[in-house]
């Protein structure tokens, strides 16, 4: 209204000024316009009086809110402002560049040191029970089996570093430690330091992600045991593009001694592992991993001391076989996870040569949202003796509370080739804290 108001009365004034009129009519539209003018003032005036007394109300209520400032003791020294919330931190010298942070590092919380340099900690806790008979391999009744410490974060925008400390009951070792780069030119993933090679599933595998208490007899046999190919080398994995499947190779060379599997009497006794892994997807709900693995280095069937009688070799073959069911519909109530592999084993010893051959078969079913069930069954032959075979079967029944703690209970019966059967119950408690990264599954 008031802009229409103006325009007339700008309209009246540019008729007044144009167009000729007697001498009445143009003192009658100046007094006109002039109580126009008169009247948009006093309303423009009325405009401003009401925003200064709203906006004086506004600031009178703001501070009414704010904490009256508190007023020192007599006599005391006079404090320093605190920090606001949102504080800044020099980047540590050296830190800068290389895609490292530059400048100003915010500091949250009032605190005054940063922990943008922190890598992600976790720590996981392993507790083992067993009961029965088992006079060949006995486990004590009750330990602590294993207390895993990792450290893991991004090193900067071309590496990320992986640390895994053991801490057993015999002291502590390195499991894993290594570095890795996945921007290297042609499409290689480069990974350095200390870490468990990439033969077949299990030896993957750390023992807080296994689906049972214990590891398959094969593995004890015939691929070192629980610390299995894990030593200090160089791996390379690459992705080979085709139209079908997902296709994965990888090829490693480590230092040479891996517990009871390899040793390393020089420097050029190194052991060598590859693996092609092929994964596709059957239908939305069911997928498959196949693999097939191989592994060469020295053993120490010829070394007694100082004396070494020959230069023997072990070499192993291995497939894998992994198939996953989770339908979508029901995927955090019902799953199913089947695993098998097979190994064959060709070790040189003095005089002779021995073949062995091994496998497990397992199944894991989800029964409901934190139970889960399963069964496994073992034989292998040992390394050193292919006439003599072990065999086995376990039974599995676990309950996950949370993401962040299992209960399982296991019963195995082993029949050895060198003593008595063995019935054991074997349980086990585990729980986690902090932030733990994604493992090979």
């Amino acid at each position: 209204m008031r802009g229409l108001r103006f325009a007339r009365v700008c309209v009246v004034a540019g008729a007044v000024l144009m167009a000729p009129a007697p001498l009445w009519a143009q003192t009658q539209d100046a007094q006109a316009l002039r109580q126009e003018i008169e009247q948009l003032r006093k309303e423009l005036d009325t405009l401003q009086q009401q925003y200064g007394d709203r906006l004086n109300a506004l600031e009178a209520k703001l501070n009414a809110t704010e904490p009256p400032a508190q007023q020192p003791a007599p006599g005391a020294a006079p404090q320093a402002p605190q920090q606001p919330a949102a504080a800044t931190a020099q980047v540590p010298p050296g830190a800068e560049g290389a895609g490292g942070p530059s400048g100003a590092l915010p500091v949250y919380g009032g605190s005054a040191g940063s922990k943008v340099f922190n890598p992600d900690i976790a720590v996981i806790g392993d507790f083992l029970g067993a009961a029965g008979s088992n006079s060949v391999n006995p486990a004590p009744a009750l330990a602590m089996h294993e207390s895993e410490a990792s450290f893991q974060a991004i090193v900067d925008p071309y590496a990320r570093a992986d640390f895994f400390l053991s801490f057993g009951e015999e002291g502590v070792e390195l499991e894993e430690g290594f570095v890795t780069f996945p921007a290297i030119p042609g499409g290689l993933l480069l990974r350095v330091g200390k870490m468990r090679a990439a033969f077949g599933k299990v030896n993957l595998l750390h023992n807080h992600v296994l689906p049972w208490t214990d590891r398959p007899i094969v593995t004890n046999n015939l691929v070192g045991g629980e610390e299995g190919i894990d030593d200090a080398g160089i791996s390379v994995a690459r992705l080979i593009p085709n139209r079908w499947i997902f296709l994965e190779a990888t090829g490693q060379v480590f230092r040479g001694d891996s517990g009871d599997l390899f040793h390393s009497s020089e420097r050029s006794d190194l052991s060598y592992v590859g693996h092609l892994r092929g994964y596709h997807d059957i239908t939305e709900n069911t997928n498959v991993d196949l693999g097939t693995s191989f592994s060469y280095g020295h053993n120490a069937s010829g070394v007694f001391g100082d004396v070494d009688l020959g230069r023997f070799t072990t070499q192993l073959y291995g497939m894998d076989a992994t198939l996953r069911w989770r339908p979508l519909q029901r995927s955090i109530y019902r799953s199913f996870v089947g695993r098998s592999e097979l190994i064959w084993s060709r070790r040189q010893q003095p005089g002779t040569q021995q073949n062995a051959f091994g496998f497990f078969v397992s199944g894991d079913y989800q029964l409901a949202r934190r139970w889960y069930t399963g069964a496994r069954y073992d034989r292998s032959a040992h390394a050193d003796d292919e006439a003599l075979h072990d065999s086995g079967g376990s039974l599995m029944l676990t309950y996950w509370p949370s993401e962040f703690s299992q209960v399982r209970g296991q019963y195995r019966r082993t029949k050895y080739a060198t003593g008595d059967p063995a019935n054991e119950f074997l349980f086990q408690f585990q729980y986690s804290i902090g932030a733990h990264g994604a493992h090979p599954f």
